[in-house]
């Protein structure tokens, strides 16, 4: 198989937005907002995308190649169905999933070459850390930690603690985090001295974002406070964590610098949170 710079594996998910006011039905999932918001830049990072799902649910897969993206899928009993339910503040939400999809398998994913591989993390057990310290041998691994701070029951997600994350986060070149996920993991409450922690337990490059407050990067000692862009409109947060980690990555593997890369990453969730749907281009 052809090496690429980006590799995103994760789940594909049927989706339920639920807002003040409406409802809205989508395909959701990391590799989904990942992989649509990449391809809707220029053409300067090559990536594929690798996921699961039911045979019958995977018309969004087939959809993806219609716009151009490299997907391999493979079969799982079931897909991810995740509902997100959001109030009045966009920051926070609740989660129900009534289905979960296989984890993912180092057999699977023998044949993928990449320099860097996203993973897009939706529920605890996606990714085991054998799994994830066998493709560190091969490229640098990226995590959004939030799946791993997820665990289903009775349908219902609960927060829990990481508890392989010292064994993962030492394989771990990018991660990133939001404000409360940084809680949970360092028990901290400053942005800057869990940054520290994270570095300490072997994560080479740290992005805390901080929603309206915009994002932090912690990169060979230095920070890098990147300013959120103000929104147009605010509609539809879910994929915001998933459109940043494509826009800082893009940025990253062309040489950007951190602070660059937050930059562009911001600007690109800023256009994400005006509509439902992932990230599709700048309007202006």
């Amino acid at each position: 198989m052809k090496k690429v710079d980006i590799c995103c594996i994760g789940h594909l998910t049927k989706d339920l937005i639920i807002t003040p006011g409406n409802e809205v039905k989508m395909t959701g999932g990391t590799a989904y907002y990942f992989g649509v918001a990449l391809s809707h830049l220029p053409k300067a990072v090559s990536f594929n995308i690798v996921t699961k799902m039911a045979e019958e649910d995977a018309a969004p897969v087939e959809a993806m190649r219609q716009e151009g993206i490299d997907i391999t899928c493979f079969p799982s009993r079931h897909t991810v169905c995740f509902e997100n339910i959001y109030g009045a503040d966009f920051n926070n939400r609740r989660q129900r999933v009534p289905a979960k999809a296989d984890s993912f398998t180092i057999d699977e994913l023998q044949d993928i070459d990449a320099r860097i591989y996203h993973l897009g993390s939706l529920l605890q057990d996606d990714f085991s850390p054998e799994l994830i310290e066998a493709l560190s041998q091969k490229g640098r691994i990226s995590i959004d930690v939030q799946g791993f701070l997820r665990e289903v029951r009775d349908e219902n997600v609960y927060p829990v603690d990481w508890k392989a994350k010292k064994a993962i986060l030492a394989h771990t070149w990018y991660l990133k985090v939001n404000e409360e996920e940084m809680q949970t993991i360092t028990g901290l409450d400053d942005p800057h001295a869990a940054a520290q922690q994270l570095r300490e337990w072997g994560v080479r490059e740290v992005v805390i974002t901080l929603g309206d407050r915009g994002s932090l990067a912690y990169v060979d000692g230095n920070y890098e406070d990147i300013p959120a862009f103000p929104a147009k409109a605010v509609v539809d947060a879910t994929g915001c964590g998933d459109t940043y980690s494509a826009g800082y990555l893009y940025g990253r593997v062309q040489g950007w610098s951190p602070l660059e890369s937050g930059r562009y990453a911001a600007r690109m969730c800023t256009e994400k949170l005006s509509h439902h749907g992932p990230f599709k281009g700048f309007t202006e």
